[in-house]
């Protein structure tokens, strides 16, 4: 295979769609390194399992040789992409902005090389455009070119809302392209028509036009919805290592591929393939292959060691159903009159919020001592040490101290 089909093959493993692919092979036959761009509005602080996809694909192009730009839309964030809603975005402030932009920055670099990276704000371009530079940009595209977009269209048709500022959307991150020079632009399968705009807007430019990207949008742990936070099928990539180990464990072992696929570096292909023929003919366990996809992907967020030490837990907890033989003690200040279970769950890290452990509670999977907790009244009084269970994989040994 040659070198050039062997980039082509790599950038294209899990693509949705290239537009266009020759244009492609010729950009890569120019031999220099091509200009990668990708934005990311930093509506939420915390990255998961989905939004590294794009970031994968982003890592690839950096192995290849090229350059890569990370662009925060700081200023397309306080217009907010209406991209797959059915109402209008609310802006976030620039406080806001400034916040998840640094948390962004902190946690792109699991994955990308911080080397071959170019961290850029769309803000750099915008905050100096003039009214007269923005209405000139919003001259380049129709009303009935914009209402092509599918999102668009349906709230158009049943007379939902459509702000004005909401139009200038796919023209400002189109303009980005023009801005940064890009030769491909990366994004997600809902971004399509925001990509387009960029090549349109190059080629008016003088510019060549980039090539279209897109990758599709990961489906969460539940096999069933895009990966999502709201909906708590996700995989946070700041999670404990025990967490995402074992969220990747659970998964069907349908979806494994998927995220083999989207999500892994180690693994071919090929090798893919290999793993998915050894499956059917019973030569291979699907559950080993869950583990390396699992302690992968652990070991890329948290360490070779916790990697490791994940591995270890799981065996202990989820095959031996035990305890974990490491299990350290934490000190957890509570008052003097008691803390019921639901707050002690939250506050020994088990549940993220109170009515998340009532759920558990509900679902009778809360035990203290081995002890199934029968009733959420249940108070634990300062001065004891308990061992604290929730479902089958949760742990934490805490020292109740008065003072809280």
């Amino acid at each position: 295979m040659s070198e050039l089909q062997a980039a082509l093959d790599l950038i294209g493993r899990g693509a949705d769609e290239i537009i266009k692919r020759e244009e492609l092979e010729a950009r890569l036959k120019l031999g220099r390194p091509l200009r990668i761009k990708a934005g990311f509005d930093p509506t939420a602080p915390d990255l998961h399992l989905g939004h590294t996809v794009l970031l994968n694909k982003m890592r690839q192009f950096q192995d290849l040789g090229h350059q890569v730009i990370f662009l925060i839309g700081d200023f397309t964030g306080m217009i907010g992409d209406p991209t797959g809603k059915n109402v209008t975005r609310k802006p976030l402030t620039r406080g806001d902005i400034e916040l998840n932009a640094r948390t962004y920055a902190e946690q792109v670099y699991k994955v990308l090389d911080r080397e071959r990276t170019e961290l850029r704000f769309n803000s750099e371009w915008f905050d100096k455009m003039s009214a007269a530079d923005m209405i000139r940009l919003a001259a380049k595209h129709t009303v009935a070119r914009m209402l092509e977009r599918d999102d668009f269209s349906k709230r158009y048709k049943s007379e939902q809302p459509i702000a004005i500022h909401e139009f200038l959307y796919p023209l400002v991150q189109g303009y980005d392209s023009v801005a940064l020079k890009a030769d491909v632009e990366l994004g997600g399968t809902d971004q399509k028509f925001n990509l387009l705009v960029g090549r349109q807007l190059q080629e008016e430019a003088g510019q060549p036009a980039q090539i279209v990207l897109t990758m599709p949008l990961l489906e969460g742990t539940d096999g069933v919805a895009k990966m999502s936070k709201s909906l708590g099928n996700y995989i946070g990539i700041n999670e404990p290592p025990n967490e995402i180990f074992g969220k990747v464990m659970r998964l069907s072992d349908d979806l494994m591929w998927r995220y083999f696929e989207l999500l892994s570096f180690a693994k071919s292909m090929s090798d893919i393939r290999a793993m998915r023929e050894g499956i059917a003919t019973g030569t291979l366990n699907p559950r080993d292959c869950k583990m390396e996809l699992a302690s992968e992907l652990t070991s890329r967020f948290h360490g070779k060691n916790a990697a490791e030490s994940a591995i270890r837990h799981w065996h202990e907890v989820v095959q031996g159903g035990g305890v974990p033989a490491d299990l350290a003690v934490a000190d957890i200040s509570v008052p003097a009159e008691g803390m019921r279970i639901g707050a002690l769950l939250k506050a020994a890290g088990l549940a993220p919020s109170t009515s998340e452990a009532m759920r558990k509670l509900a679902e009778r999977a809360v035990r203290v001592d081995g002890a199934v907790v029968e009733s959420r009244d249940l108070l634990l009084m300062p001065g004891a040490e308990h061992l604290l269970q929730l479902g089958k994989r949760g742990f934490a040994r805490v020292r109740l101290i008065a003072g809280g």
